[in-house]
């Protein structure tokens, strides 16, 4: 397990900056927008589910998340952590290990059959949850699932993501609004000066993904995708 402050924060994102890219985690297609569950078009889409395929890799992310978790919030400020349904399930359950504590998943709705559980896995009420993602955008699907596992009981004050998109205004103090901070490996201008340097993709295609970048839901909103974010 990588000690925590042995390895900065500039280092973890070039590393997980590389990661992404090298398996082909980031795609570009500024013809064909992607369209995000918001709405939102984007001219690019990070798939941090690609990760779980490269053991190595995923392997050296995890300790590179507990390790930003232990310099960011601390170990000890833990008694579990619960992935959110579904891309977060798996990245919760490898960190949880590390850090040695129990793990839960969280439902985005309770599922409507037998117990009618949101929250999956034992929880004491109490425990102070790290909430677990591979990915955050506006932040708006961690508030629900903060407040899920409030609800059940739990204290939630952080959250760890691989990626964080970071691209829009006043999204950390949103979150921190709803009583969240949140901890992630990589953003996007870690992701785009990697690939600058390896000049792949071509340069107009980095000009689009800096014009999105620049005006997200202007970008949107000029290809037929929402011009304001939900709530």
């Amino acid at each position: 397990m990588i000690a925590a402050g042995v390895v900065s924060q500039e280092a973890a994102a070039a590393t997980t900056a590389r990661a992404l890219l090298e398996v082909g985690a980031v795609h570009i297609r500024p013809d064909e927008p992607f369209t995000y569950t918001s709405g939102l078009k984007s001219p690019v889409y990070v798939d941090c589910r690609k990760l779980i395929a490269y053991p190595r890799l995923r392997g050296t992310l995890m300790q590179l998340g507990v390790a930003t978790v232990a310099r960011e919030a601390g170990l000890e400020r833990f008694d579990g952590v619960a992935g959110g349904e579904t891309a977060g399930i798996a990245f919760a359950a490898w960190m949880a290990d590390l850090m040695g504590l129990p793990m839960q998943y969280v439902r985005k709705a309770p599922k409507g059959f037998g117990r009618n559980a949101r929250i999956e896995g034992d929880l004491v009420p109490g425990q102070r949850t790290l909430l677990v993602e591979d990915l955050a955008t506006d932040g708006g699907s961690k508030v629900r699932f903060a407040e899920a596992l409030r609800a059940a009981g739990a204290e939630v004050a952080h959250c760890f993501v691989i990626f964080h998109h970071d691209i829009f205004a006043g999204s950390e103090a949103a979150l921190a609004a709803h009583g969240l901070t949140i901890h992630a490996l990589a953003r996007w201008r870690d992701v785009l000066s990697l690939a600058r340097q390896r000049g792949t993709p071509d340069a107009a295609a980095i000009a689009e993904v800096d014009g999105f970048l620049a005006d997200p839901l202007g970008w949107s909103s000029a290809r037929g995708g929402v011009d304001r974010l939900p709530g």
